[in-house]
Parts: C-alpha cells; structure tokens; sequence
C-alpha cells in the first residue's frame, strides 16, 4: 500500500483504530534491509541486530505484542541483494500492531506507537546507508 493510502486510511479511521491490536487482524510480515555506511564496524553490525531482536520483547499493554523477530546476514549466491547486508523479518498478528510499532512516520501520537522501536531508529539511523522497508499481508 502507498504511503499516501495508508495516511488516507489513517485519516478516515483515525490513530486509536489504526494502532488497536485488533485492526486488520492476520498475519503481517515487515522485512527490513540494511545496508551500513563504510566506516561501520562487524561489532557494531552485531550490536544493530542484537538491539533490533530485542525489540520482540517490548510491551504493549503490559505483554509482547511483536510474533516473532528474526535477523541475519544476506547469504543469498543469486548477486541480487543490492549491497544489503542484514536483513530481518518482523511478524505480527494484525495491521494494527504492524502501525504500532512502526510509529513515525505514519503515526506521530507518540502515544499510540512504540517507544523502543523509535529508540532503535534513532541507534541504528546514523550507521545506515540505506534501508528498505517491504510489508506483506500474509494471506489467510
């Protein structure tokens, strides 16, 4: 979905039913790439995926509410991975929770939007290159 369709859709239904933990239930999976600016360093690679996997615990509500985090290096021999070096894979169990954690820029109300994860952009932010961003709606 555009950015420019999911702000719409964040208009009509407004932040509250946006970010709730039941909005679009199903699946969704969030990939993330990184590709890290030249200076940076393996220990601090190593410390990007150990802060973006420590993400799975943080609450919501008083409980988790990511389905699972999992990260790594870019192993594929097909020479089609654009300089990306990790890459992680974030499920949850509905758009809501998806729009939770995502936070800014869709979602400025910091408090309908995890706190953690806008930390972790803040870290993780200045070590980028580039990153990519791709949402998938697992179809149930």
């Amino acid at each position: 979905m555009p950015a420019s369709a999911l702000a719409s859709l964040l208009a009509d239904v407004g932040v509250p039913t946006f970010t709730a933990r039941d909005f679009r239930p199903g699946l969704v999976r969030h990939v993330v790439l990184f590709r890290y600016r030249e200076e940076v360093g393996a220990q601090q690679k190593e410390e990007v995926l150990r802060r973006f996997r420590a993400l799975a615990g943080s609450p919501r509500d008083g409980a988790p509410y990511v389905v699972s985090i999992e990260a790594g290096e870019q192993t594929s021999g097909e020479d089609a991975g654009g300089g990306f070096e990790h890459g992680v894979v974030v499920t949850f169990a509905s758009e809501g929770d998806r729009n939770f954690y995502v936070g800014t820029p869709v979602v400025d109300d910091p408090a309908f939007f995890d706190a953690e994860h806008a930390r972790f952009k803040d870290f993780v932010g200045p070590l980028l290159a580039d990153v990519l961003v791709f949402d998938v709606v697992v179809p149930g």
